[in-house]
């Protein structure tokens, strides 16, 4: 499979070439090809081995260690629905822009109490200038199933040597699947002159044991001579054990804990630890990306902080970590959207994350641009927005994959809708005139042209065909040519390179690829969404939108899910999700009605914005 990884920021902008193709139809005798500039620095950021070519690698893991930080993801090698992980692979950054792959690190032939292709998650921990690696991995023990190991290497990028045997035995846990002993997270801090090593693990039940001063040994903290575990009930009650189950507090309706836990606490400037614990972690299936709080690692019960992240649209799981680095935190998790990807088959992506005054967490919208990328809007020759079907990832399997999602010209359409990131082309990313165009908010998601010449958007899923691309790489690419429509400033054309001969067009707000459109019909224009450029520019709009818009009477408003999408007229577009203030006021959470939220804010240049938006209290 053909595969390029270009790392760097790219500016978004538009170069008119001087080369000339031949006319396919109707059109003008000859047609110059246009050169977009491409976003190939946002999500996914991994996904490549050695040579460049393509890695497929899931459950990610990080380290921070003096100017560097280190990712480790398990190696998928799928060729199917099932998993296939011989190894764990890293990766190394010091400015989490450009990322040099070390190589493998553990394999499963190493382990000798393992089977070959259970490398599931795991997490490097630094202690005493040794690092010590925590994963889960299938036992060749009857009865056994999945069970919690460890390994130690002189640096971060290994290798690794087990220690031979299992750390935590899934008959030693309370756990009833057989594979509720995975997903380990490690925690080491000194706390009132005390040192504390922690470990903790698990699928459907979360556990949390000390590790001994050896960080490859669980202590025996109730001094009783063995290693016993207790459920959260019997804790409740009063009994104790090494090994101790965590009840999470406060989640709503069906929501549980699934898996995935990753301890973290924040810092000061200083590098100290301060505030409640976090425990990150994967709810419910699909699943989403959620958070519980506590003061105390080995209390009974944590506090349920809120959800994070919905499922992804192109991966059944996910994981994620969380570190500091360079003074901001950033969530690092997984998603299928590399070409066949999906949930065997994954990548990392990082998004950068922010705290609340009083600790509680944003909402992490996953994007493709992620930290480095530029977004692009792209409109018809009357101004109006190509954008995606409004919708919220689904929790039923049945959905998946995304194949045919409805795409349309429409000026009222959600702003995250209608941002796109334009990438190489799939089906030859060395081309200059082509382009791929990626949802902004459904990374892995892509335009594309079906066999009736509709448009729609959908995940570039399907198996490599024979000719080295994925079968679907052609339908979602096409070629940039100078716009028809001569009056539409900079405009582009864009022709489908499945489908050679159709343009881009739009009627009556639909979207097709048609071979005897009008001019005007399949010209557009391609604005920059780059942050940057929104600066000494006069503002053209404001949309304020909130995710929680009816509430009941009696109820809290809390209006920390509140963002606003501020326009440019050069078309550039900046998204905020703090720094401005809200005035309530006027809501009356006791009765039922409909009121006004306003809601102000003073952009870089020095502009005041204000936008209204209406929730509802209902008895």
């Amino acid at each position: 499979m053909k595969n390029r990884i270009v790392a760097g920021l790219l500016t978004l902008s538009m170069i008119l070439g001087a080369a000339a193709i031949p006319a396919v139809n109707t059109y003008a005798a000859e047609k110059d090809m246009v050169s977009l500039v491409k976003s190939n620095a946002g999500n996914p950021v991994l996904g490549f081995d050695d040579r460049g070519d393509l890695l497929y690698g899931g459950d990610p893991s990080a380290l921070v260690d003096g100017d560097t930080v280190y990712i480790y993801v398990g190696h998928d090698a799928s060729s199917g629905d099932s998993y296939v992980m011989p190894d764990w692979r890293c990766y190394s950054t010091k400015d989490l822009k450009n990322f040099t792959y070390e190589g493998t690190i553990l394999s499963m032939t190493d382990i000798k109490w393992a089977d070959s292709s259970s490398a599931w998650a795991g997490q490097v921990m630094k202690y005493k200038d040794k690092y010590y690696f925590y994963y889960c991995a299938e036992s060749t023990a009857s009865g056994e199933g999945k069970c919690i190991g460890v390994a130690v290497a002189d640096s971060p990028t290994g290798p690794f040597k087990d220690i031979g045997e299992p750390l935590v035995l899934d008959s030693q846990t309370t756990a009833s699947p057989s594979w509720g002993d995975i997903d380990p997270t490690a925690w080491v801090e000194t706390v009132d002159g005390v040192e504390h090593r922690y470990v903790a693990w698990g699928n459907t039940n979360y556990n949390i044991a000390e590790l001994n001063e050896d960080m490859i040994s669980i202590a025996d903290i109730n001094d009783d001579g063995k290693i016993t575990a207790v459920t959260a009930s019997e804790r409740a009650s009063g009994k104790d054990g090494d090994i101790l189950e965590v009840k999470i507090n406060g989640m709503t309706g069906s929501d549980y804990f699934t898996e995935a836990p990753w301890i973290y606490r924040r810092q000061d400037a200083d590098g100290n630890y301060y505030g409640q614990y976090y425990l990150f972690y994967a709810m419910n299936w699909r699943e989403r990306m959620a958070y519980a709080v506590t003061d105390d690692l080995l209390s009974e019960s944590y506090e349920y902080g809120g959800t994070l992240m919905e499922p992804t649209a192109t991966s059944n799981t996910n994981h994620m970590a969380v570190i500091d680095f360079k003074g901001k935190t950033y969530f690092i998790h997984h998603n299928g959207s590399l070409p066949w990807g999906s949930g065997f088959r994954r990548v990392i992506a990082i998004q950068e994350m922010s705290f609340n005054e009083d600790g509680s967490i944003d909402y992490i919208e996953e994007t493709s641009t992620g930290l480095n990328g530029k977004t692009s809007s792209i409109k018809d020759s009357e101004g109006n927005p190509i954008a995606h079907e409004n919708f919220t990832n689904s929790l039923a399997d049945s959905k998946y994959p995304y194949t045919e999602v409805p795409v349309s010209v429409d000026a009222d359409a959600e702003e995250n809708d209608a941002l796109w990131q334009i990438v190489s082309g799939k089906a030859d990313p060395d081309n200059e005139a082509y382009v791929s165009i990626e949802s902004y908010n459904k990374p892995g998601l892509y335009l594309q042209v079906d066999t009736d010449k509709g448009v729609t958007m959908g995940q570039d899923y399907q198996k490599s065909s024979s000719d080295g691309y994925t079968a679907d790489s052609k339908r979602m690419t096409f070629k940039t040519l100078k716009g028809f429509d001569s009056s539409v400033s900079n405009g582009v054309t864009f022709e489908s390179v499945k489908y050679p001969g159709y343009y881009l067009t739009v009627k009556d707000g639909e979207l097709s690829v048609s071979s005897d459109a009008e001019d005007s019909k399949c010209t557009f224009s391609v604005s920059t969404g780059i942050e940057e450029s929104a600066a000494e520019k006069e503002v053209s709009g404001i949309a304020v939108r909130k995710t929680v818009k009816v509430y009941r009477a009696g109820s809290e408003l809390k209006t920390d899910d509140i963002r606003i999408t501020v326009s440019y007229d050069n078309g550039g577009v900046k998204i905020v999700r703090k720094g401005f203030t809200v005035d309530s006021s006027a809501v009356d959470m006791s009765k039922a009605g409909t009121y006004t939220i306003k809601v102000t804010y003073t952009d870089d240049n020095g502009n005041d914005i204000s936008g209204n938006l209406s929730i509802k209290v209902v008895r």
